[in-house]
Protein backbone atom coordinates (compact mmCIF):
# COMPACT_ATOMS: atom_id res chain seq x y z
CA UNK A 1 0.00 0.00 0.00
CA UNK A 2 1.11 3.38 -0.94
CA UNK A 3 2.06 5.99 1.99
CA UNK A 4 0.45 9.39 2.53
CA UNK A 5 1.52 12.22 4.12
CA UNK A 6 0.55 15.50 5.21
CA UNK A 7 0.43 18.19 7.82
CA UNK A 8 -1.15 21.58 9.23
CA UNK A 9 0.47 24.17 11.63
CA UNK A 10 -1.80 24.32 14.46
CA UNK A 11 -1.62 28.45 14.03
CA UNK A 12 -4.72 30.91 13.93
CA UNK A 13 -8.26 29.44 13.22
CA UNK A 14 -8.81 26.13 11.11
CA UNK A 15 -11.60 27.41 8.25
CA UNK A 16 -13.99 25.90 6.00
CA UNK A 17 -11.20 26.45 3.42
CA UNK A 18 -8.90 23.94 5.21
CA UNK A 19 -11.67 21.37 5.50
CA UNK A 20 -12.63 21.31 1.88
CA UNK A 21 -9.01 21.89 0.96
CA UNK A 22 -7.25 19.42 3.13
CA UNK A 23 -8.90 17.68 6.08
CA UNK A 24 -11.73 16.05 3.67
CA UNK A 25 -9.44 14.27 1.35
CA UNK A 26 -7.80 13.25 4.36
CA UNK A 27 -10.45 11.24 5.35
CA UNK A 28 -11.68 10.31 2.11
CA UNK A 29 -7.88 8.72 1.22
CA UNK A 30 -6.86 7.08 4.61
CA UNK A 31 -8.39 3.69 3.21
CA UNK A 32 -6.95 3.93 0.18
CA UNK A 33 -3.25 4.66 1.72
CA UNK A 34 -1.16 4.03 4.66
CA UNK A 35 -2.03 7.75 6.14
CA UNK A 36 0.30 9.96 8.25
CA UNK A 37 -1.08 13.48 9.12
CA UNK A 38 0.58 15.18 11.80
CA UNK A 39 0.46 18.33 13.45
CA UNK A 40 3.25 20.40 12.02
CA UNK A 41 4.00 22.65 15.14
CA UNK A 42 7.40 23.39 14.87
CA UNK A 43 6.52 25.41 11.64
CA UNK A 44 4.56 27.42 13.74
CA UNK A 45 7.67 29.17 14.99
CA UNK A 46 8.59 30.84 12.00
CA UNK A 47 6.78 33.52 13.78
CA UNK A 48 6.08 34.22 17.41
CA UNK A 49 2.99 32.44 18.84
CA UNK A 50 1.81 33.17 22.65
CA UNK A 51 3.21 29.45 23.99
CA UNK A 52 -0.11 28.86 25.89
CA UNK A 53 -2.10 29.32 22.98
CA UNK A 54 -0.33 27.53 20.97
CA UNK A 55 0.16 24.73 23.37
CA UNK A 56 -3.88 24.63 23.21
CA UNK A 57 -4.06 24.74 19.50
CA UNK A 58 -1.94 21.98 18.77
CA UNK A 59 -4.47 19.66 21.54
CA UNK A 60 -7.21 21.54 19.31
CA UNK A 61 -6.18 20.49 15.99
CA UNK A 62 -5.92 16.80 16.86
CA UNK A 63 -9.24 16.71 18.05
CA UNK A 64 -10.25 18.47 14.78
CA UNK A 65 -8.46 16.04 12.98
CA UNK A 66 -10.35 13.25 15.04
CA UNK A 67 -14.16 15.00 14.72
CA UNK A 68 -13.61 15.18 10.92
CA UNK A 69 -13.20 11.36 10.38
CA UNK A 70 -9.40 10.79 10.40
CA UNK A 71 -9.39 6.85 12.20
CA UNK A 72 -6.36 5.56 14.05
CA UNK A 73 -7.70 2.32 12.84
CA UNK A 74 -5.88 3.85 9.01
CA UNK A 75 -4.33 7.28 9.98
CA UNK A 76 -1.46 7.31 12.26
CA UNK A 77 -1.85 11.09 13.86
CA UNK A 78 1.33 12.74 15.41
CA UNK A 79 2.65 15.88 16.70
CA UNK A 80 5.98 16.76 14.89
CA UNK A 81 7.83 18.17 17.80
CA UNK A 82 7.47 15.35 19.46
CA UNK A 83 9.87 13.49 17.15
CA UNK A 84 13.32 14.93 17.28
CA UNK A 85 14.57 13.37 13.76
CA UNK A 86 12.63 15.89 12.13
CA UNK A 87 14.79 18.53 12.72
CA UNK A 88 18.33 16.34 12.73
CA UNK A 89 17.37 15.44 8.93
CA UNK A 90 16.16 19.14 8.10
CA UNK A 91 19.74 20.06 9.06
CA UNK A 92 21.42 17.91 6.78
CA UNK A 93 18.95 18.63 3.89
CA UNK A 94 19.77 22.90 5.16
CA UNK A 95 23.07 21.27 4.24
CA UNK A 96 22.04 19.95 0.54
CA UNK A 97 19.98 22.73 -0.64
CA UNK A 98 21.38 25.50 -2.15
CA UNK A 99 20.46 29.32 -1.14
CA UNK A 100 18.79 30.34 -4.83
CA UNK A 101 16.13 27.50 -4.60
CA UNK A 102 15.39 28.61 -1.24
CA UNK A 103 15.42 32.35 -2.13
CA UNK A 104 12.75 31.27 -4.70
CA UNK A 105 10.47 29.91 -2.93
CA UNK A 106 7.95 31.93 -3.44
CA UNK A 107 6.21 31.97 0.01
CA UNK A 108 9.42 32.99 1.50
CA UNK A 109 9.56 36.10 -0.95
CA UNK A 110 6.05 37.49 -0.25
CA UNK A 111 6.77 37.41 3.40
CA UNK A 112 9.84 38.88 3.39
CA UNK A 113 9.22 41.86 0.71
CA UNK A 114 9.78 45.08 2.86
CA UNK A 115 10.09 43.02 6.14
CA UNK A 116 13.82 43.33 7.64
CA UNK A 117 12.32 40.87 11.01
CA UNK A 118 12.01 37.98 8.62
CA UNK A 119 13.68 35.17 10.95
CA UNK A 120 15.89 32.73 9.27
CA UNK A 121 13.65 29.96 10.11
CA UNK A 122 10.82 31.43 7.56
CA UNK A 123 14.02 31.13 4.88
CA UNK A 124 14.91 27.42 5.81
CA UNK A 125 11.23 25.55 7.06
CA UNK A 126 10.88 24.40 3.60
CA UNK A 127 13.77 22.10 4.45
CA UNK A 128 11.79 21.11 7.25
CA UNK A 129 9.15 20.49 5.02
CA UNK A 130 11.29 18.16 3.26
CA UNK A 131 12.16 16.35 5.84
CA UNK A 132 8.49 15.84 7.33
CA UNK A 133 8.18 14.33 3.74
CA UNK A 134 11.24 12.09 3.25
CA UNK A 135 11.40 11.05 6.75
CA UNK A 136 8.43 8.54 6.16
CA UNK A 137 9.04 7.66 2.13
CA UNK A 138 5.86 9.08 1.60
CA UNK A 139 4.31 8.21 -1.86
CA UNK A 140 2.01 11.17 -2.21
CA UNK A 141 1.63 14.38 0.09
CA UNK A 142 -1.75 16.22 -0.72
CA UNK A 143 -1.26 19.69 -0.75
CA UNK A 144 -2.85 23.29 -2.04
CA UNK A 145 -1.70 24.77 -4.70
CA UNK A 146 0.22 27.11 -2.62
CA UNK A 147 2.14 24.85 -1.33
CA UNK A 148 3.53 22.24 -4.49
CA UNK A 149 6.48 24.73 -4.53
CA UNK A 150 7.60 22.91 -1.27
CA UNK A 151 6.65 19.79 -2.53
CA UNK A 152 9.13 20.06 -5.75
CA UNK A 153 11.83 21.43 -3.42
CA UNK A 154 11.39 18.25 -1.14
CA UNK A 155 11.96 16.09 -4.72
CA UNK A 156 15.01 18.03 -5.75
CA UNK A 157 16.91 17.59 -2.28
CA UNK A 158 15.33 13.86 -2.69
CA UNK A 159 17.26 13.56 -5.96
CA UNK A 160 20.63 15.02 -5.16
CA UNK A 161 20.81 13.39 -1.91
CA UNK A 162 20.26 10.20 -3.99
CA UNK A 163 22.45 10.72 -6.62
CA UNK A 164 25.26 12.11 -4.29
CA UNK A 165 25.35 9.06 -1.27
CA UNK A 166 22.98 6.30 -3.26
CA UNK A 167 19.12 5.54 -3.03
CA UNK A 168 17.93 6.85 0.08
CA UNK A 169 14.88 8.65 0.13
CA UNK A 170 11.66 7.97 -2.19
CA UNK A 171 10.59 10.80 -4.73
CA UNK A 172 7.34 11.72 -3.11
CA UNK A 173 4.54 12.98 -6.00
CA UNK A 174 2.49 16.27 -5.01
CA UNK A 175 -1.80 15.61 -4.62
CA UNK A 176 -3.87 18.55 -5.38
CA UNK A 177 -7.67 18.00 -5.34
CA UNK A 178 -9.26 18.45 -8.16
CA UNK A 179 -12.33 19.76 -6.46
CA UNK A 180 -11.78 22.54 -3.79
CA UNK A 181 -8.31 22.67 -3.70
CA UNK A 182 -8.54 26.26 -2.71
CA UNK A 183 -11.60 27.98 -0.93
CA UNK A 184 -11.73 31.69 -1.60
CA UNK A 185 -12.61 34.57 0.94
CA UNK A 186 -16.69 35.42 1.22
CA UNK A 187 -16.19 38.99 1.12
CA UNK A 188 -12.97 39.05 -1.45
CA UNK A 189 -13.19 36.20 -3.54
CA UNK A 190 -10.23 37.14 -5.36
CA UNK A 191 -7.78 35.95 -2.72
CA UNK A 192 -7.69 32.57 -0.31
CA UNK A 193 -10.40 32.25 2.81
CA UNK A 194 -7.05 32.46 5.19
CA UNK A 195 -7.42 31.84 8.89
CA UNK A 196 -4.67 34.32 9.74
CA UNK A 197 -7.21 37.14 7.84
CA UNK A 198 -7.83 40.25 10.13
CA UNK A 199 -11.59 40.42 8.48
CA UNK A 200 -13.08 37.41 9.37
CA UNK A 201 -16.41 38.17 7.56
CA UNK A 202 -15.25 36.67 5.10
CA UNK A 203 -14.00 33.08 6.91
CA UNK A 204 -16.07 30.57 7.93
CA UNK A 205 -14.19 29.06 11.58
CA UNK A 206 -14.97 25.45 11.79
CA UNK A 207 -15.46 26.05 16.16
CA UNK A 208 -17.60 28.82 15.71
CA UNK A 209 -21.60 29.23 16.28
CA UNK A 210 -22.76 27.73 12.62
CA UNK A 211 -25.39 30.12 13.03
CA UNK A 212 -22.84 33.23 12.68
CA UNK A 213 -21.11 31.03 9.89
CA UNK A 214 -25.18 30.92 8.47
CA UNK A 215 -24.65 35.04 8.16
CA UNK A 216 -21.72 35.15 6.59
CA UNK A 217 -22.73 32.95 3.71
CA UNK A 218 -25.93 34.55 3.27
CA UNK A 219 -23.77 38.05 2.89
CA UNK A 220 -21.24 36.40 0.64
CA UNK A 221 -20.48 38.48 -1.84
CA UNK A 222 -21.75 37.74 -5.39
CA UNK A 223 -22.43 40.16 -8.73
CA UNK A 224 -25.67 41.69 -9.91
CA UNK A 225 -25.92 39.05 -12.90
CA UNK A 226 -28.52 36.89 -10.61
CA UNK A 227 -27.18 33.31 -13.05
CA UNK A 228 -25.64 30.79 -10.71
CA UNK A 229 -22.80 29.62 -13.26
CA UNK A 230 -19.37 28.55 -12.74
CA UNK A 231 -16.98 31.15 -13.80
CA UNK A 232 -13.99 32.32 -11.88
CA UNK A 233 -12.89 34.96 -13.93
CA UNK A 234 -16.13 36.75 -14.14
CA UNK A 235 -17.85 35.13 -11.45
CA UNK A 236 -15.63 34.51 -8.65
CA UNK A 237 -18.09 34.89 -5.72
CA UNK A 238 -20.84 32.53 -7.40
CA UNK A 239 -18.23 30.06 -8.29
CA UNK A 240 -16.81 30.04 -4.61
CA UNK A 241 -20.32 29.14 -3.15
CA UNK A 242 -20.41 26.59 -6.12
CA UNK A 243 -17.37 25.16 -5.40
CA UNK A 244 -17.98 25.05 -1.56
CA UNK A 245 -21.76 23.59 -1.51
CA UNK A 246 -20.22 20.95 -4.64
CA UNK A 247 -17.43 19.69 -2.37
CA UNK A 248 -19.58 19.36 0.95
CA UNK A 249 -22.59 17.53 -1.10
CA UNK A 250 -19.44 15.65 -3.04
CA UNK A 251 -21.42 16.00 -6.44
CA UNK A 252 -19.52 17.96 -9.46
CA UNK A 253 -19.67 21.66 -9.90
CA UNK A 254 -21.83 21.00 -13.12
CA UNK A 255 -24.49 19.22 -11.32
CA UNK A 256 -24.41 21.59 -8.71
CA UNK A 257 -25.02 24.61 -11.52
CA UNK A 258 -28.04 22.25 -12.72
CA UNK A 259 -29.51 22.25 -9.47
CA UNK A 260 -29.52 25.96 -9.01
CA UNK A 261 -30.27 26.36 -12.48
CA UNK A 262 -33.35 29.11 -12.37
CA UNK A 263 -32.98 29.76 -8.80
CA UNK A 264 -32.17 33.49 -7.44
CA UNK A 265 -29.44 34.48 -5.16
CA UNK A 266 -30.91 34.40 -1.71
CA UNK A 267 -31.92 30.53 -2.33
CA UNK A 268 -28.72 29.49 -4.03
CA UNK A 269 -26.98 31.36 -0.76
CA UNK A 270 -29.72 29.92 1.40
CA UNK A 271 -29.01 26.61 0.16
CA UNK A 272 -25.04 26.51 0.81
CA UNK A 273 -25.47 27.73 4.05
CA UNK A 274 -27.49 25.02 5.23
CA UNK A 275 -24.78 22.43 4.58
CA UNK A 276 -22.14 24.63 5.94
CA UNK A 277 -24.06 24.45 9.39
CA UNK A 278 -24.73 20.96 9.18
CA UNK A 279 -21.29 20.47 8.51
CA UNK A 280 -20.03 22.45 11.59
CA UNK A 281 -23.24 21.17 14.07
CA UNK A 282 -21.98 17.57 12.95
CA UNK A 283 -17.99 18.59 13.38
CA UNK A 284 -18.47 20.60 16.52
CA UNK A 285 -20.78 17.71 17.90
CA UNK A 286 -17.79 15.08 17.41
CA UNK A 287 -14.69 17.61 18.29
CA UNK A 288 -16.37 18.52 22.33
CA UNK A 289 -16.81 14.58 22.72
CA UNK A 290 -12.91 14.31 21.81
CA UNK A 291 -11.47 17.01 23.48
CA UNK A 292 -13.48 16.63 26.88
CA UNK A 293 -12.61 12.70 26.53
CA UNK A 294 -9.61 10.72 27.28
CA UNK A 295 -8.56 9.24 24.05
CA UNK A 296 -5.73 11.92 22.51
CA UNK A 297 -3.42 11.20 24.69
CA UNK A 298 -3.27 7.34 23.95
CA UNK A 299 -3.40 8.19 20.35
CA UNK A 300 -0.39 10.22 20.32
CA UNK A 301 1.26 8.02 22.72
CA UNK A 302 1.11 4.89 20.42
CA UNK A 303 1.42 6.94 17.60
CA UNK A 304 4.70 8.75 18.75
CA UNK A 305 6.59 4.97 18.97
CA UNK A 306 5.69 4.25 15.23
CA UNK A 307 6.84 7.43 13.66
CA UNK A 308 9.94 7.32 15.82
CA UNK A 309 11.12 4.18 15.02
CA UNK A 310 10.78 4.74 11.24
CA UNK A 311 12.45 8.33 11.85
CA UNK A 312 15.12 6.87 13.70
CA UNK A 313 16.11 4.19 11.06
CA UNK A 314 15.92 6.76 8.01
CA UNK A 315 17.96 9.22 10.31
CA UNK A 316 20.58 6.48 11.18
CA UNK A 317 20.69 5.66 7.10
CA UNK A 318 21.52 8.98 6.78
CA UNK A 319 23.88 9.75 9.17
CA UNK A 320 25.95 6.84 7.93
CA UNK A 321 26.11 7.60 4.41
CA UNK A 322 27.13 11.32 4.93
CA UNK A 323 30.11 10.44 7.37
CA UNK A 324 28.84 11.76 10.90
CA UNK A 325 28.66 9.83 14.01
CA UNK A 326 30.71 7.09 15.18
Amino acid sequence: MKRLLSGIKPTGDLTLGNYIGALKHFNEMQKEYETFVFVADLHALTIYNDPKVLHKKIRDLIAVYLACGLDPKYTTLFIQSENVYHANLSWVFECNTYMGEAARMTQFKEKSKNNENVTVGLFTYPMLMASDILLYDADVVPVGIDQKQHVELARNIAERFNNKYGETFKIPEPVIPKTGAKIYDLQDPTKKMSKSDDNNKGCIILLEDPEIARKKIMSAVTDSEMSIKFDPEHKPGVSNLLTIYSSLKNISIQDAEKEFEGSNYGTFKKRVADVVVELLNNLQSKYKEVIEGDTIDKILDESNKKVREIAKSKVEEVFTKVGVGR
